[in-house]
């Protein structure tokens, strides 16, 4: 049940009887018409900007517009009062019962909050990626909780969600890690090695190269790289599989699929993509110049073979094969995406580092090309996690030889902590993440704060439910709640009621950092009601000696903790029964 989609719904039912009445002409488009919490509260429940938007293709001034149209919102028993504000704006106060039945919603229908799923509604969540070369590293932690945190909202909104990592073992950074591995293997046969630049000489590929010998002993101790390359690129990149799957399960972090880049190559997948732009007229044979700044590592000053990006948004076209008819790295990406194209998904979204920025262009065109724009493709880029303890820059143990790992992160402060304050910030901002303060127990740390609001209610309902006052949601449901009138009490209400319209919001706009604000305001307004209670015996949620307004209480501080429970379940947060 979403208020603000009824109350829109009312407008335009309005607005449609004006235009049958004579009032407004037909043929208006009322599709920018919103209804919203206006940003005084002070000014009413709700203000819809109807007769400013309509004003102008209605020839009418917007005064007149909003004045009529009050004189029929006002009609309906919801509505208490009407107000015109300025040029036009229609602010709406709502009678108590309408938030009253709304703490009965959230008390009683399991999908309260919920979108229902919708047709064409299959996205593909694509996040971490990461090079199956080590550990997961903070940077890594950061797009992992973000895009779980996204493709759990989309789900909670209505849509058939399918979550996948892009395995990148196709590139040279791969054969990189065999070497490396192959060195640990000589290591664990006790010879001594060194370690050339560019390699990875963290303490985590000690075990893969003891794995190594255990499984094939000393056959490959001398014999040259073209004979062991191979098999140890695999053996290697199962093994880095494996530790991933590890980090990102420490996290609750479960992938539907795994797709491999190297799969790709000898398929005909990439010729198939490639083809399938030059059916479109998009590739080309041209010497790109020279770009500014960076140069890339795949321009070269020859003729190539070229994608027009250009027609789809890009700023250049940009190279698929290069002169010697080898792939560019973009080859590839163009035909995994074509591949979820095929697959059939009505939406694609990518998470990608801060550092992939300049990827983002040539990628939607290339999906935008490949699905003759049918298909929408998001990329949302994570900004950089910057950690200190009190201010001052963390140490750990950096396991991985050269960064902080994702494990290293959730041993200090826990999966649950993890992953809220990675959600703290939207994705493209950078992070503070302060293991002192994402610790401590105060309001400045949403993290506790939200949590100690969910223990809260629960430590209300245990001490209810001692002095034999029936709690359960069921009784809740039909407590009266009509003494809820108290203007702290229906503020609670109002937020309550906008959890449905939060949720719609923040899906559309690929946003999971407005779940975790939204969660916070709402323990902030639970928090003050209960300290309000200290001054107030009246606001006190038990009341001895009147079971009937505890319960009517305790069921609008329940609706509190149902939502809470939900928006965390979003964050993949486990909520907390009590605070220790």
């Amino acid at each position: 049940m979403n208020i603000f989609t009824d109350l829109r719904h009312l407008v335009i039912d309005a607005l449609d009887d004006m235009v049958r009445d004579g009032q407004l002409p037909a043929g208006l488009t009322t599709d920018a018409v919103t209804v919203e919490p206006p940003r005084d509260a002070g000014h009413g429940d709700m203000a819809t900007n109807a007769a400013m938007v309509l004003a102008k293709p209605a020839g009418l001034r917007p005064r007149d517009i909003a004045d009529a149209l009050a004189t029929r919102l006002a009609a309906d028993p919801r509505v208490t009062r009407v107000d015109v504000a300025g040029p036009g704006f229609l602010n709406l106060r709502l009678a108590d019962t309408v938030w009253h039945g709304l703490i009965n919603a959230a008390l009683t229908d399991p999908a309260y909050g919920r979108g229902a799923p919708f047709a064409h509604n299959r996205v593909l969540v694509e996040y971490v990626s990461a090079n199956p070369t080590g550990p997961l590293h903070v940077g890594h932690t950061r797009g992992a909780v973000f895009g779980d945190a996204l493709a759990s909202l989309l789900a909670y909104a209505g849509w058939d969600v399918t979550r996948e990592y892009y395995i990148n073992d196709g590139g040279a950074q791969v054969d990189v890690l065999a070497r490396s591995v192959y060195l640990r293997y000589r290591e664990a046969h006790d010879l001594s090695v060194d370690w050339p630049e560019g390699t990875y000489p963290g303490d985590y590929l000690i075990e893969v190269g003891e794995a190594l010998k255990a499984k094939v002993g000393d056959i490959w101790l001398d014999a040259p790289e073209e004979v062991w390359l191979e098999d140890v690129r695999l053996f290697a990149t199962e093994a880095m599989m494996d530790l991933i799957r590890k980090d990102l399960a420490l996290l609750n972090i479960s992938m539907d699929s795994f797709y491999s880049e190297k799969s790709l190559y000898g398929s005909g997948r990439i010729e198939q993509a490639i083809a399938r732009l030059d059916a479109a007229g998009l590739i080309y044979r041209g010497t790109l110049e020279p770009p500014k700044g960076k140069m890339p590592d795949d321009w070269e000053p020859r003729e190539q073979t070229l994608f027009k990006s250009t027609a789809h948004g890009d700023d250049v076209d940009r190279p698929v094969q290069k002169s010697d008819g080898a792939w560019t790295y973009f080859a590839p990406d163009i035909a995994y995406h074509y591949d979820k194209i095929d697959r059939g998904y009505d939406a694609l979204i990518d998470v990608f580092g801060a550092d992939h920025g300049g990827y983002v262009k040539r990628m939607k065109a290339a999906v935008s090309a490949l699905s003759n724009g049918r298909v929408p493709l998001d990329v949302k880029l994570t900004q950089l996690v910057k950690l200190t303890q009190n201010g001052e820059p963390f140490k750990m143990s950096k396991r991985a030889g050269t960064f902080i790992t994702l494990a290293d992160v959730v041993e200090e402060v826990g999966p649950d902590v993890t992953r809220f304050h990675m959600l703290t910030r939207k994705n493209d901002a950078p992070l503070d993440f302060d293991f002192a303060k994402v610790t401590e127990q105060s309001k400045d740390n949403p993290v506790f704060y939200v949590q100690y609001a969910h223990a809260r209610v629960n430590s209300v309902l245990r001490r209810a439910a001692e002095a034999g006052i029936a709690v359960d949601d069921a009784t809740l449901a039909h407590a009266d709640l009509t003494g809820l009138t108290h203007a702290a009490e229906l503020a609670i209400a109002r937020k309550v009621a906008e959890w449905p319209r939060l949720v719609d919001i923040a899906a559309k706009g690929h946003e999971p950092h407005k779940v975790a604000f939204y969660l916070y305001d709402l323990a902030s307004d639970l928090h003050g009601l209960w300290n309000l209670g200290h001054a107030d015996p009246a606001l006190r949620f038990i009341q001895d000696g009147d079971n009937a307004t505890t319960q009517a209480k305790i069921a609008l501080i329940r609706a509190v903790q149902v939502v809470i429970a939900a928006g965390l379940g979003i964050l993949g947060v486990t909520p907390a029964t009590e605070m220790r």
